[in-house]
């Protein structure tokens, strides 16, 4: 048999991008056997939306916890558990989707604990942000830590050139078309400005993969040295 013969097809994916996928795909299982009455009987119906109010993101409500000075209120746990929870299914594909496409990218270069780093670093900083900017929209869903993933991903793909190669600000190609996206859905089809975090996302991100990469703030400083 040559060498390579029996390589698999597919590369299979870093397990760390498996383990952050699997509350998501595990939710709309559970959602999808409910709907489907094999579990639940019929107030499974509303469970979708049970587990939206329950591990969604309220702006107005986290800001009311820190005008009372509650600062040790489970509520605060909403900031880790907002991804998990979709409010659709089609919503929960794209997530999925984007975040196994690019964790296969990035989490061959970021450790494990990296990629957590920056996946939840992503969307409890970005929701923070978001929350002090004023904006009052809910955050639902894993698109925040995924678009921060993304940020990071370019990152990374900025890091390969040095100043002033041409192909370095190619690295922003796919964040920019993502984001421009999300803008162009929101000014056709309008709804909440909840899109505004996933854009804060994409430099959170990248600040986040300065900190995380092997060498990766070293690299930051000492390229700043030889200007």
């Amino acid at each position: 048999m040559r060498p390579g013969h029996d390589a698999p097809v597919f590369n299979p994916l870093p397990w760390i991008v498996w383990v952050l996928a699997l509350p998501v795909i595990a939710a709309e299982l559970f959602f999808a056997l409910g709907q489907s009455g094999i579990i639940g009987g019929p107030q499974a119906i509303g469970w979708r939306l049970d587990a939206v109010n329950l591990f969604g993101f309220a702006p107005d409500f986290q800001r009311g916890l820190v005008a009372r000075g509650m600062w040790l209120d489970q509520g605060w746990l909403r900031l880790l558990t907002y991804p998990v929870a979709h409010l659709s299914f089609t919503d929960a594909l794209f997530s999925v989707v984007i975040l196994l496409a690019i964790g296969n990218l990035i989490g061959r270069v970021f450790s494990p604990v990296a990629m957590v780093i920056l996946y939840f670093g992503s969307s409890v900083a970005t929701a923070a942000l978001y929350t002090l900017m004023g904006f009052d929209a809910p955050l639902v869903g894993a698109d925040v830590a995924v678009y921060g993933l993304i940020g990071a991903f370019t990152w990374m793909r900025w890091a390969q050139y040095p100043a002033g190669h041409p192909e370095r600000y190619q690295a922003f190609t796919l964040a920019g078309f993502l984001i421009g996206l999300r803008v162009f859905f929101w000014w056709v089809f309008g709804g909440s400005m909840a899109w505004v975090a996933a854009v804060l996302a994409v430099p959170v991100g990248f600040g986040l993969a300065i900190l995380c990469a092997p060498g990766g703030l070293a690299r930051v400083l000492n390229r700043m040295r030889q200007r």
